[in-house]
């Protein structure tokens, strides 16, 4: 494998598309935030969209959208897309603190709308996992009322995510918009 540079060279070509994809995913987010000024706290309505990527998220190569992104000491408030290399792609909603305290309400109350999305919600105490393991997400659907809100009351943050399999990448588009459109109607009372 090491005299064959061509699978390196479609690694990159395939991370530039993920790029390309996120780019625009997030002028679309941009349009959805700026719609919101009485929901969404001014902090976030102001932060930037922030593309990165990494080599080993469990020893394998992402490419992450932040948007918005509000990482304080104690308070966040993040709405992040994820790539993750032969695994999927996935929108989750963290958030922490005050933003945790202004929203969760709202959360709880919605649990139709997040088991018709098939959202997951993280169960992990860190806030930091992003798979998809029995260890770090339960499926909404799988949850009473009761053990919904327990989650939701109980740990520091809410950390809900929606996934896809890779192979809807030509699809990829309308469902991360649609999602993210998704997470954002959540937060309405």
């Amino acid at each position: 494998m090491v005299n064959n540079a061509g699978w390196i060279l479609t690694k990159r070509v395939i991370i530039d598309k993920v790029y390309r994809l996120f780019g625009d995913l997030a002028a679309a987010q941009k349009k959805i935030i700026e719609k919101e000024t009485g929901l969404l706290p001014e902090a976030v309505r102001q932060s930037t969209a922030k593309i990165s990527k990494g080599e080993n998220y469990l020893q394998l190569p992402y490419v992450l959208l932040d948007y918005p992104r509000c990482f304080e000491q104690e308070d966040s408030f993040a709405v992040r897309t994820m790539f993750w290399w032969g695994n999927f792609f996935s929108v989750s909603l963290q958030l922490s603190g005050k933003y945790k305290l202004q929203f969760q309400e709202q959360l709880s109350a919605d649990k139709n709308s997040l088991v018709q999305n098939s959202f997951y919600i993280c169960t992990n105490e860190s806030q930091w996992h992003h798979h998809f393991a029995n260890d770090n997400y339960t499926a909404v659907r799988e949850l009473n009322n009761k053990e919904m809100e327990d989650i939701i009351r109980q740990k520091e943050f809410i950390k809900l995510a929606v996934k896809f399999p890779i192979q809807q990448w030509d699809e990829m588009p309308l469902l991360l918009e649609r999602s993210y459109a998704n997470i954002i109607d959540l937060l309405k009372a």
